[in-house]
């Protein structure tokens, strides 16, 4: 029982870290363009 006195608060601490990193990483645009990247592999012309 005195485990979840510890483990209670650091799960919440994690998810709170979690959600933190995602909101981070959208707002420096690292989802703008998902699409793009692998269009290009496709459209990559290797004829000489």
């Amino acid at each position: 029982m005195e485990a979840l006195y510890l483990l209670i608060p650091l799960s919440i601490l994690i998810v709170f870290l979690a959600i933190w990193i995602f909101f981070r990483a959208s707002d420096s645009g690292q989802f703008d363009d998902l699409k793009g990247p692998g269009d290009r592999i496709l459209q990559d012309d290797d004829s000489p």
